[in-house]
């Protein structure tokens, strides 16, 4: 007898934020929950940074060895619409997802509320289809000028969750480039790999297709389809925006399968949703000849040791 394993249906959400605005993202990002409830999804993945933006062509004011004040008052509005870790957002985002009976991950700017408020992360957020945040991943790497606006995620947060759909989990955008972490979440048995990004690159479906041959899992890449024109017409030192194209980010979403084929996009210039079947018994076949944490790890040689304590500022002690 042949024990059944899950088939699943999937869903990659390319879309736009309303830019720098929470609250009118968080609804969008509800009303497209609805509308792929309808198809029956039982996992969607929203892009890197959705809520509120992915901030791409703006310096906020910052040069080595100087800011100035209007970068910061840019600074200060991305910070007022990041979201808070539970909050409000996740609430109403939440409610949507135990509407909708799916599992959901979306990008988000998290606000820290434990160590002062001043940094922001990258995050990854995890809902289960009763709504609950079922896990995080802040982003371990921001990229050249990310790292002037978020902040760095830490072991802690390496996230895999066990679901009754498969073993959900990934890195976002150029994390995925770092070989020791794509390694920690094979290691942690992922089998349902997601990859949001803000990279609409060529290049970056060669990555997708690589990771799903490496992890011999499946891999949901996604990413925003965004023009200049969706920038705020009010907003600070967007005449930084002069020089840039007409359409900021093109997306590329993609579905691809554990032996590396696509199955649905990748989708380029427009917003839309991509929706494949997935059966996770394709990723036992595709381990027959490669298993990247079994017979082909070789642990007599490598050996990856991971650090997942969760790293804190102040630690208070009673002596």
């Amino acid at each position: 007898m042949v024990e059944q394993m899950p088939k699943v249906k999937v869903a990659v959400v390319q879309a736009a934020p309303v830019l720098f605005n929470r609250e009118a993202t968080v609804e969008k990002t509800c009303e497209l929950i609805q509308k792929i409830a309808q198809d029956k999804i039982q996992l969607a993945l929203f892009p890197e940074a959705f809520i509120p933006a992915y901030p791409r062509g703006l310096s906020f004011g910052m040069l080595v060895g100087s800011r100035n004040p209007a970068g910061r008052e840019l600074w200060q509005r991305y910070w007022q619409n990041a979201v808070e870790i539970p909050g409000p957002a996740t609430e109403a985002i939440g409610k949507a997802v135990r509407a909708a009976k799916l599992h959901l991950a979306v990008g988000v700017i998290e606000r820290d509320t434990q160590f002062g408020g001043g940094t922001l992360y990258c995050t990854l957020l995890y809902f289960g289809p009763d709504g609950r945040i079922i896990g995080k991943h802040r982003k371990i790497k921001p990229t050249a000028a990310e790292r002037c606006i978020w902040g760095e995620g830490n072991g802690s947060t390496l996230t895999v969750v066990e679901t009754a759909i498969g073993k959900i989990g990934g890195l976002i955008c150029w994390e995925n480039y770092m070989p020791l972490a794509r390694m920690a979440m094979y290691g942690k048995g992922v089998e349902i790999y997601l990859a949001p990004t803000a990279d609409a690159r060529d290049s970056w479906q060669s990555s997708l297709r690589h990771i799903a041959c490496e992890g011999r899992c499946f891999v949901l890449g996604c990413n925003q389809f965004v023009t200049k024109a969706m920038y705020p017409a009010e907003l600070q030192i967007l005449d930084e925006m002069q020089s840039q194209p007409e359409i900021m980010c093109r997306g590329g979403s993609a579905i691809i399968s554990p032996m590396g084929d696509v199955l649905a996009g990748p989708l380029y210039d427009e917003e839309g949703i991509l929706l494949a079947e997935i059966d996770l018994a394709d990723i036992v076949k595709a381990k027959l000849d490669f298993d990247v944490t079994g017979h082909y790890s070789r642990p007599d040689i490598f050996q990856l040791i991971v650090n997942e304590k969760q790293m804190e500022p102040i630690v208070n002690k009673t002596v």
